[in-house]
């Protein structure tokens, strides 16, 4: 068809704030940076602080609404 003659499949839109925020693995998982990281770091221990570094899995129940934020 062409899309000159207005009939068409619509294309799929990316939610832009998922997309700042989550990405996707190789395996289709959606991979997620942990939150308490921004600010009163001097209470935290350097541990939990390095800890926090990782990035994480999103889980389960989210990632199923994240895989239709993220189509691509």
């Amino acid at each position: 068809m062409n899309p000159s003659e207005g009939i068409f499949m619509p294309k799929m839109k990316t939610n832009k704030s998922a997309a700042k925020r989550f990405r996707k693995t190789g395996t289709g998982k959606i991979k997620r940076s942990r939150a308490y990281t921004s600010h009163i770091l001097t209470s935290k221990s350097k541990k939990r602080k390095r800890n926090l570094r990782k990035s994480d899995l999103a889980s389960p129940g989210d990632a199923r609404r994240l895989k239709v934020m993220l189509p691509y």
